[in-house]
């Protein structure tokens, strides 16, 4: 019996052992991927790019202002519309105007036609002249005679002159009247949109008010300013990637039109100008953008 007991404690004995030595390979087995996974690819450094942002710009951008005093007539544009270079924009009351107007080029015509008799008469006088002259050489015309027509003859030809002077006052004045009916017709100075409308019919303006805002939509710009670490890593034609964030995910070509020849002193940066390449989509002027560019370092 007491064999039998020796026996059974010999066999937990071994087998206690056994799974001792069998727990470490287990262990070892299931560590290999856990260390494979916790393998990572390098991110890319923060300082690849240099972000400059600004707003959108067009070159075309003004106010249209009167260029005379008067009494709104017609609005034929409102707000939002797209105009053409030389549209009308309003028209100013331009009775009184068109009635100087008028009375000028009456003037003109009169004048002209004046200017024609006198040149007429002129060359009466002038073939009388040349017989007289012909008269006294012959000695059949006294010298006293033969002065009085060539005298006659040079007051007409001040008389061509003074006459041409008045013609061209007349015209000057007519020239100046058009002029005035032309600053009642407000125009676009430009192709563009309307942003504004500053002004109704019947309206009263002065020389100067505010009556539209004509604004290009296109091309867009964006100015922005560059540390001087950049002179010499940028060029004109240069394209980089611009981005709105009114837009996020999309993307447009921004390629550089102008660099600053100089360096701000007070600030160590340079000016540079960008246009937007093609389409455009739904950017506008005043939007606010960003481009990246590869830095310097």
């Amino acid at each position: 019996m007491k064999w039998f007991i020796s026996i059974v404690g010999i066999v937990m004995i071994s087998a206690g052992l056994g799974c001792e030595d069998a727990r470490p390979s287990v262990m070892a087995a299931s560590a290999s991927p856990v260390a494979s996974a916790t393998t990572t690819q390098p991110s890319p450094s923060p300082d690849t790019f240099f972000l400059a942002s600004g707003p959108l710009v067009v070159e075309n951008q003004i106010d249209v202002d009167a260029q005379k005093e008067g009494v709104i007539a017609t609005i034929f544009i409102e707000a939002g519309t797209r105009v053409k270079k030389g549209q009308m924009l309003a028209q100013l009351d331009d009775r009184q105007v068109s009635a100087n107007l008028e009375a000028a080029s009456a003037r003109t015509r009169s004048t002209s036609a004046d200017l024609h008799n006198w040149e007429a008469e002129a060359k009466v006088l002038d073939a009388d002249l040349r017989r007289a002259q012909k008269m006294w050489e012959a000695g059949v015309m006294p010298l006293e005679q033969y002065e009085h027509v060539r005298y006659k003859a040079e007051s007409d030809h001040w008389d061509v002159e003074r006459v041409q002077e008045l013609l061209r006052d007349a015209q000057a004045s007519e020239r100046s009247l058009e002029l005035e009916l032309e600053k009642t017709r407000i125009v676009a100075p430009f192709d563009g949109i309307v942003a504004r409308r500053y002004v109704r019919a019947g309206q009263k303006v002065n020389l100067g008010d505010r009556m539209f805002w004509v604004t290009a939509e296109a091309p867009l710009r964006m100015r922005f300013t560059l540390p001087e670490r950049f002179i010499g890593h940028i060029a004109k034609g240069q394209s980089f990637d611009l981005t709105s964030p009114d837009f996020e995910g999309q993307q447009w070509e921004a390629s550089v039109r102008e660099i600053s020849p100089v360096v701000d002193p007070s600030s160590g940066t340079i000016e540079v100008l960008c246009e937007v390449v093609g389409p455009t989509g739904l950017l506008r002027p005043g939007m606010s953008a960003s481009v990246r560019i590869p830095n310097s370092r």
